[in-house]
């Protein structure tokens, strides 16, 4: 049965809410699908829902090109790509031939009297996405320069929650957690500096993967702290779905001298996903020692009812480990956004890369405007900088001894945690509170500044709902290139406890 005679029945009827990987495929096996039959039906939802979520920057108008000529590889015979006709959508933020990169800031869009900037190559991600034969049906929303927890200073207007529209989207990457919770892809490109793989994800109750720093390339994605906590990660519904995109962007690259050290399993991420992972394993749990901001009351009760589940699955837990090196205390001493002193330089790499003609001052003098001046959106973010003179030795990167005493430090105790507890992993909320409301600017979160500084894998997978609705997510993290690990405990818990449910959406009043 094809999806336009279903629609005739019922035109708000979507066939495939909440599919995977793996089912998609077996749909393209079996022939009961092409791969044009279901992207159409992706962008007819897309259409239908966009002017209610505000999802995307840019729409790709030759995906159903690229599905057809999927199509018809299958028809021939030829071996296709791991992620053959699987829709992916990507965040702003990523550079992709015939779309411009504009970093959600008005001055960098035409649509809003901006210049435009046009990347003469797609950043290593893409290029890796279009190898694995993914559908890539645009590019997603984000916050002028990826610097809130939200989406409301995009030229593009805000993107809105898939949950539930009054509640904050979360942010850097709003639009791709939006497109995979609300069903308008099944994968997505998110990107991190400080928290905006896990918050958008958490505040959407989705799947997302904070790597190990150096795993992905980044080269192509517009910076904060390229040098220093910049990283890649795929959004999806469901663990394995994750897994197998991680397969696809992670490993080094000649392109980026940052993932020469990244260390991939032989087998491939899938291979630990299995639902005994959690059998004997030693978890540590949220405490005062990692960090003295407390839970609500109702995170609390979701904690402890997980908590259970993690036990009931064979793993023994371990109150606030850190106690024997409180971990607090040195937070309290240290700069959250350490990292960001490579800004210039690796902003300026990134226009080099571009475009090699160009470099920041030709681009804000064209543009009119500098983004770290007055009201701009990075004035926050560069104040602590010497502003003049980083801008002018933008050319070098500066020293970054600091940077790296303070990720050394955190290394060794957390390592030293891990091992004097012999943990395995780390299991906290992702959240401390509820979701907050789309005004809100804060986020209250449990692992962002250690994890983005230290450079340590996590995943964050969904684990159930407060009782206004909004989603409760679960972190799991453990040492670097880790991911293998992690991703098998969170896929053994998300069999046993699920914990996400199909966002329902809802039209423009």
């Amino acid at each position: 049965m094809k999806t336009h005679s279903l629609r005739s029945e019922n035109q708000h009827l979507f066939l495939f809410e909440e599919i995977t990987i793996e089912q998609l495929h077996k749909l393209y096996d079996t022939g009961e699908y092409t791969v044009e039959e279901v992207i159409r039906s992706f962008l007819e939802r897309i259409e239908q829902y966009e002017s209610t979520y505000n999802a995307f920057t840019f729409m790709n108008e030759q995906a159903l090109t690229d599905a057809k000529t999927i199509d018809a590889k299958r028809m021939r015979g030829e071996k296709v790509g791991p992620l053959a006709g699987i829709p992916v959508v990507v965040k702003e933020a990523v550079d992709m031939v015939g779309f411009p990169s504009t970093f959600g800031w008005a001055p960098l869009s035409k649509h809003t009297g901006g210049i435009e900037l046009l990347p003469q190559k797609d950043a290593t991600i893409i290029s890796r996405l279009k190898a694995a034969d993914a559908i890539i049906l645009g590019k997603t929303n984000i916050p002028a320069f990826s610097c809130a927890y939200h989406a409301n200073t995009s030229w593009k207007g805000p993107t809105y929650n898939a949950v539930n529209r009054k509640l904050t989207p979360g942010g850097s990457s709003s639009g791709t957690a939006t497109a995979v919770s609300g069903n308008f892809t099944v994968l997505g490109v998110a990107e991190e500096t400080a928290g905006s793989i896990q918050v958008p994800a958490a505040a959407q109750g989705i799947v997302g993967i904070k790597p190990s720093f150096g795993l992905i390339p980044t080269t192509g994605v517009t910076p904060l702290a390229g040098s220093t906590r910049d990283v890649l990660g795929p959004h999806a519904r469901t663990v394995r779905d994750a897994a197998i995109m991680l397969d696809v962007i992670a490993g080094y690259s000649p392109d980026d001298a940052k993932t020469i050290s990244s260390t991939i399993p032989e087998k491939g991420y899938t291979s630990f996903l299995s639902s005994h992972a959690l059998k004997g394993k030693r978890i540590g749990l949220y405490g005062p020692s990692w960090r003295e901001t407390k839970m609500t009351a109702e995170t609390e009760a979701l904690y402890k009812k997980s908590i259970s589940i993690l036990q009931s699955l064979g793993a023994e837990v371990i109150e606030d480990p850190f106690h024997v090196k409180p971990l607090a205390p040195y937070m309290k001493t240290i700069d959250t956004m350490i990292g960001r002193e490579s800004f210039f330089y690796d902003l300026n790499q990134y226009f080099k890369n571009l475009d090699p003609s160009l470099n920041m001052e030709k681009v804000f003098l064209k543009a009119g405007a500098i983004p770290w001046e007055g009201d701009q959106p990075l004035a926050s973010f560069v104040r602590p900088l010497e502003t003049d003179k980083a801008f002018e030795n933008a050319e070098r990167l500066p020293d970054l001894t600091r940077f790296k005493e303070t990720k050394n430090e955190l290394l060794r105790t957390i390592t030293y945690i891990m091992a004097e507890q012999q943990l395995d992993a780390f299991v906290y909320p992702t959240m401390l509170e509820d979701v907050p409301t789309l005004d809100r600017e804060d986020v209250a979160t449990s692992t962002i500044s250690e994890i983005n500084i230290s450079g340590l894998p996590l995943i964050t997978i969904p684990a159930g709902f407060y009782s206004n609705g909004s989603p409760f997510n679960l972190a799991f993290f453990s040492t670097m290139w880790s991911e293998g690990d992690i991703l098998g405990m969170a896929y053994a818990y998300e069999k046993a406890a699920g914990g996400r449910k199909a966002s329902q959406l809802v039209k423009k009043e």
